[in-house]
C-alpha cells in the first residue's frame, strides 16, 4: 500500500537468516526541527565533527547491529549521503527511505494546508520493504547511551519469526530527560509488576518548577510527576510483524484525518491499541544512562559539553570513524 524506500546506500539485505541475523537501526530523521531553527540532524557536535546520529550508530555497531536505515525527506538525501554513506562503508550496511506527505493510500485526498508528514508511525511504515529482522527505532536528535543499544540487541538475540509480536521499549527516568531551556513532551509509561508495558500516554509541556516536575493537561491545569517515572524517549524495539499493524492503523487514521493539517499518526497510539487488544507484548528495558538531546538550539551547548565529558572519560574516541 505504501512505499517509501530507495536504495541510496549500500547493502540492502532483506532475507532472514537466524544464524547471521543482526538487528537493524531505524533512525527517524525527516523532522523539520522548527524549535531548533536548523537541520539539527546534521549539526556537528563532536570533537571531530560528529553528529548525534554518529554516536547512535557507533553504539549500535558495538552492540551488534548489522544495518542502519534512515527515514528522511527526499530534499535532504544529498546532504545525508555526503555526511554518512562513505564514512560508514565497511562498518555497517546503510540504506534510506523517504517520508513525504504524499505517501498515503491510493485514492486519499489530503489537506492542501498540510506542511509536514504524518508522524512517527507513518515514518516507520516507510521502511517496511527494507527490514526483515528485529529493529530499533530512535530519534535522530537524541543521545540514548551505549547501554540502551546493548539492552535491545540482547533482548532480540535469540529471536525467530515464530516468536510473533514480541516488542520492547527502552525506558528512562523522567528526571534524566528534561531540557533546561523549555518544556518537553514525553510518553509516560505504566507497567505491570514484570516490567511489561500496560500503557503509554503522551504528556506535553513537561518542565521543572518550584514544586517539582509538572505537565499541563488540555485545560491548562498542572499535574506533578515523580522524578523516577518511566518515560518513553521513542527508543522502541519491534519485529517485522509491526509493519502489518502500522499499515492497518494508518489506513484507519488517514480515512479520518486526511483533511487535517496537523493530525499525526504516532507509534505509541498503535502500541496502546495492540496492548488493549492483547495482540502484542512490550517489555520495558530499564536504562540508567543519562539522556540528552537537542530540542532547542540552547540545548546545543550542553550536548557538546556532555559529549566532551564522555570522550575525556574514554567511553568514545575523539574521532569515531578514524
Amino acid at each position: 500500500m505504501l512505499r517509501g524506500g530507495t536504495n541510496c546506500g549500500h547493502g540492502n539485505k532483506n532475507t532472514f537468516n537466524p544464524e547471521t541475523m543482526k538487528p537493524t537501526l531505524l533512525i527517524l530523521a525527516a523532522g523539520i526541527g522548527s524549535r531548533y531553527g536548523s537541520l539539527k540532524q546534521l549539526d556537528r557536535i563532536g570533537p571531530s565533527g560528529e553528529t548525534i546520529i554518529d554516536y547512535s550508530i557507533y553504539d549500535a555497531i558495538r552492540a551488534g547491529f548489522g544495518k542502519v536505515v534512515f527515514v528522511i525527506k527526499e530534499n535532504i538525501a544529498k546532504e545525508f549521503s555526503e555526511v554518512f554513506v562513505e564514512k560508514l562503508r565497511g562498518k555497517i550496511d546503510v540504506d534510506y527511505v523517504f517520508q513525504e506527505i504524499n505517501k498515503v493510500p491510493e485514492g486519499i485526498v489530503y489537506s492542501k494546508d498540510r506542511l509536514k508528514p504524518w508522524g512517527t508511525g507513518h515514518a516507520v511504515l516507510m521502511a517496511a520493504e527494507k527490514i526483515r529482522e528485529p529493529f530499533a527505532v530512535i530519534n535522530s536528535d537524541d543521545f540514548y547511551g551505549r547501554g540502551a543499544f546493548q539492552s535491545l540487541a540482547g533482548f532480540y538475540k535469540d529471536w525467530t519469526p515464530q516468536k510473533g509480536n514480541i516488542y520492547c521499549m527502552v525506558g528512562y527516568e523522567l528526571g534524566k530527560t528534561l531540557s533546561e531551556h523549555g518544556s518537553v513532551s514525553r510518553g509516560i509509561c505504566k507497567a505491570d509488576g514484570c516490567a511489561f508495558l500496560l500503557d503509554v500516554t503522551e504528556r506535553t509541556k513537561i518542565e521543572r518548577d518550584a514544586g517539582g516536575i509538572a505537565y499541563l493537561d488540555e485545560t491548562g491545569k498542572s499535574f506533578y510527576l515523580d522524578i523516577r517515572t518511566t518515560v518513553s524517549m521513542n527508543f522502541w524495539g519491534f519485529t517485522p510483524s509491526f509493519f502489518n499493524h502500522l499499515e492497518t492503523g494508518f489506513l484507519e487514521f488517514i480515512k479520518t484525518n486526511a483533511n487535517s493539517s496537523k493530525a499525526e499518526f504516532y507509534i505509541p497510539g498503535v502500541v496502546n491499541n495492540l496492548l488493549k487488544r492483547k495482540e502484542a507484548s512490550v517489555r520495558i528495558l530499564p536504562c540508567s544512562d543519562q539522556w540528552f538531546g537537542m530540542t532547542y538550539l540552547e540545548d546545543r551547548e550542553l550536548v557538546v559539553s556532555k559529549i566532551g565529558e564522555l570522550v575525556n572519560a574514554g567511553i568514545y574516541p575523539a574521532n569515531l570513524w578514524k
